[in-house]
């Protein structure tokens, strides 16, 4: 196997703290949803350039739009890291672009089932390598992986990309999601080894 992949596309080390993962561990708070097709419903809601514009799409939709893969890493807070994963499903740029964000915003909130909540930079959101996933190496995702959506965001902590991923609302100011509001880190970057609210620095979130 190769060295995984760097924030940078490039061939590294794995960050700080790290060790390899062989296999993929069920890791979440809470039981898994039961999926119900004709009830789910994806939105982008907040602060939006078009209020009136498309903003929420039912599940045949979603599963319509473009699909597309990226191969990137997946960096656990608990210290496993799962290399080379190719994930397939609808880009973020591909939702922010169908359903703009206003000029204002700075971040979003990534909202998923039981009303478990991450926060990131819209600069995150927007990266080419975020994804929302609904395959992983070519095969639909499990109901204990996130099936049918979860958030990859490969160049933050696991934490950041929820399983059962059901909405992205847009932000014109930073607020703390489920973890970060419980003591990790409101940025998670795993190359910096952001993984607790007590190595922030100054500007790097908001008051807990």
């Amino acid at each position: 196997m190769g060295q995984p992949e760097s924030r940078e596309g490039e061939q590294s080390v794995l960050p700080p703290g790290q060790r390899l993962q062989r296999g993929w561990p069920v890791t979440h708070y809470g039981p898994v949803p039961k999926f119900r097709p004709e009830r789910w419903e994806f939105r982008v809601f907040g602060a939006l350039a078009d209020p009136a514009g498309r903003d929420r799409w039912n599940h045949e939709e979603f599963s319509a739009l473009p699909y597309t893969t990226v191969t990137a890493d997946l960096h656990c807070v608990t210290k496993f890291s799962m290399t080379n994963a190719e994930w397939g499903g609808v880009a973020a740029r591909t939702l922010l672009g169908l359903a703009p964000p206003a000029p204002a915003v700075t971040h979003v909130m990534a909202w998923a089932e039981y009303g478990y909540s991450a926060n990131m930079r819209l600069s995150d959101f927007a990266s080419e390598r975020t994804i929302l996933a609904t395959h992983k190496d070519g095969e639909l995702l499990t109901a204990e992986h996130g099936f049918p959506v979860r958030l990859i965001v490969p160049h933050l902590y696991g934490w950041k990309g929820p399983k059962w991923l059901r909405g992205i609302e847009y932000m014109t100011t930073d607020r703390r999601g489920f973890w970060e509001e419980r003591g990790y880190h409101n940025l998670g970057d795993p190359w910096r080894e952001q993984r607790y609210s007590y190595q922030e620095e100054p500007g790097e979130g908001p008051e807990l």
